[in-house]
């Protein structure tokens, strides 16, 4: 029997693709890896990014479906059975939070777990994203 080995990418359906590379390469220093173009099985066009090994691949369909309300945030989001956020180290909060804010990206929930700094914002999509400072 084969082992599973390490994760390989998030998939995360976006409204546009220019803007969604804009914003992540501007925000989390993602870089382009791979444009598939328009793939006919999925009607959808399919660009991947990566850093540091992890990659993200993002879906651009003509008519993608709004984000629920339920989604937008964190606390009614976990609720809903399914996937739910991609979660970030930081070693920074406040220097993270600093740069994320002069780019315009709202902070919509903070927490402290256990020690640990904790942070949600949205992506250009609304898309929940958990930034973790550990604690020292």
């Amino acid at each position: 029997m084969s082992d599973i080995k390490e994760l390989l990418h998030v998939g995360i359906s976006v409204y546009n693709m220019k803007e969604s590379l804009e914003w992540y390469e501007k925000n989390f220093g993602f870089k382009l890896l791979k444009e598939d173009g328009f793939v006919e099985p999925l009607g959808a066009t399919i660009c991947f990014m990566e850093k540091d090994g992890f990659e993200i691949e993002l879906f651009e369909y003509k008519e993608p479906k709004e984000l629920p309300e339920i989604r937008r945030h964190p606390n009614s989001d976990l609720t809903e059975v399914g996937t739910k956020h991609m979660a970030f180290r930081v070693d920074d909060m406040d220097a993270v939070k600093e740069k994320l804010a002069s780019n315009g990206v709202e902070i919509v929930h903070e927490a402290g777990m256990g020690g640990d700094k904790v942070a949600f914002i949205r992506d250009c999509n609304g898309i929940l994203i958990e930034l973790i400072q550990k604690k020292a």
